[in-house]
C-alpha cells in the first residue's frame, strides 16, 4: 500500500483525495488548515466546508499536523491555493526526501516571481541539496463531479517520465483517466491561464451577451494563451488537448466554475471586494493570476488583450462594458 499526501483540503484537493481512496491501495493522509475541517472528515467521513454531501472513504485521515501528512509519504499532492504554495514548502521542505514524486495539482502562478507552481516547488525544495522530482496534473476536472464519480479524464505532466507514469498508475481507475504528457510549461500555464478568461465569459454572461460572444472568447482566449505558452518554452500542440482547450472550455461555460462565476457577478456590476466576501473562503485563482499573467506577457513582449482587458477590469475597476467595446475595436488583422 502506497502513501499519498494531498496537501490542502479545499474542494479539489478533497476530491483527490476521494479519487485515491475509492480506487483502493493507497494510505491518504489529507492535509487541511482549518480544525473544523478535520473534524468533519475524522467524525462524519464527509467535508462540510469545502465539499459537502459527498463520503469520504475510510481510508483518508485528516489532519492539520504537516509533518504527520509528509511523514514517509511517497507521493505529495500539492492542492493549496498558488498564494501559499511557497510557504508551506518553506515548512514541508526538511520532511521529503529525494525519491518523494511531487505533484502540483494548482492552477495559478505566482505574483511577483511569476513562476509556475512546479517552479516554486523546485526552488524551494532544491536549495536543499537535492533536486526535488516533481510534475503537474490539470485537465477539465470539476472537484463536485470528480467526487460524484463522473468520467473524468486528466494529463500528468513532468520531463521525469517515471514520476508521470507512477502518477499515473496511483491515480488512474475506471472513473478517473490519467494521461502523460512532457509539457510542463505548457500543462500549467494552460491550466492557470484559462482561469483568467473563464473569468472573461463569466463577465460575458452577466452581461447577457449570447454564445457568439463566449465562442469567440475561447477562441481568441486560447489563441493568446498558445502565443505565451509557445514564448517560455511550452508546446503548441498541449494546448488542443486536455490541458488547454479542454479545461478552458470546461471553466469557460461551466455553472461550477468558481472563476466565471466571480465574472457573472462583475459583469452585474459588483465590485471584486464584495465578490470575494461572499465565497465564504472558496478561491478564484484567476483573480490572483490575471496579474502575473500580464506581466508574464508583458516580460516575453506577448499580446495577450483579453488578459490585458480583465487585468483592468479586476485591479483597476474598468467597466466590463467598456472592455468589451476596446476588444471589439481593435484593428483588424489576419487570424492566423
Amino acid at each position: 500500500m502506497s502513501r499519498v499526501a494531498v496537501i490542502g483540503a479545499g474542494a479539489w484537493g478533497t476530491a483527490l483525495a476521494i479519487a485515491l481512496g475509492r480506487k483502493g491501495g493507497h494510505a491518504i493522509r489529507l492535509w487541511a488548515n482549518e480544525a473544523d475541517v478535520v473534524e468533519s472528515v475524522a467524525t462524519r467521513l464527509v467535508n462540510e466546508r469545502f465539499l459537502p454531501g459527498f463520503e469520504i472513504p475510510q481510508a483518508v485521515k485528516a489532519t492539520q499536523d504537516l509533518n504527520a501528512a509528509v511523514e514517509e509519504a511517497e507521493i505529495v499532492v500539492s492542492v493549496m491555493p498558488s498564494q501559499y504554495c511557497r510557504a508551506l514548502f518553506e515548512r514541508m521542505a526538511p520532511m521529503l526526501g529525494p525519491e518523494a514524486l511531487l505533484v502540483s495539482c494548482t492552477k495559478g502562478l505566482e505574483n511577483g516571481t511569476l513562476l509556475r507552481m512546479s517552479e516554486v516547488i523546485a526552488e524551494v525544495v532544491g536549495r536543499r541539496k537535492f533536486t526535488p522530482r516533481v510534475g503537474a496534473l490539470s485537465g477539465p476536472s470539476f472537484a463536485r463531479e470528480v467526487a460524484r464519480g463522473d468520467p473524468t479524464a486528466v494529463t500528468v505532466a513532468s520531463e521525469d517520465g517515471e514520476l508521470a507514469r507512477g502518477v499515473q498508475q496511483a491515480f488512474n481507475s475506471s472513473r478517473f483517466r490519467v494521461y502523460t504528457n512532457d509539457d510542463m510549461i505548457g500543462v500549467e500555464l494552460g491550466g492557470a491561464l484559462k482561469n483568467v478568461i473563464a473569468i472573461a465569459a463569466g463577465v460575458c454572461a452577466g452581461l447577457d451577451l449570447g454564445h457568439n460572444s463566449v465562442a469567440a472568447l475561447i477562441t481568441r482566449g486560447l489563441a493568446e494563451i498558445a502565443r505565451l505558452v509557445v514564448a517560455c518554452g511550452g508546446r503548441l500542440d498541449t494546448m488542443a488537448g486536455l490541458a488547454g482547450l479542454g479545461d478552458l472550455v470546461l471553466t469557460c461555460t461551466g455553472d461550477l466554475s468558481r472563476n466565471r462565476s466571480v465574472g457573472i457577478e462583475l459583469g452585474k456590476g459588483r465590485k471584486l471586494p464584495d465578490v470575494i466576501a461572499g465565497m465564504h473562503g472558496a478561491v478564484a485563482e484567476g483573480v490572483f493570476t490575471t496579474k502575473a499573467a500580464v506581466g508574464l506577457a508583458r516580460k516575453k513582449n506577448i499580446e495577450m488583450p483579453i488578459t490585458e482587458q480583465m487585468f483592468a477590469i479586476l485591479e483597476q475597476g474598468k467597466a466590463p462594458q467598456q472592455a468589451i467595446e476596446e476588444l471589439m475595436a481593435r484593428a483588424a488583422r489576419a487570424e492566423i
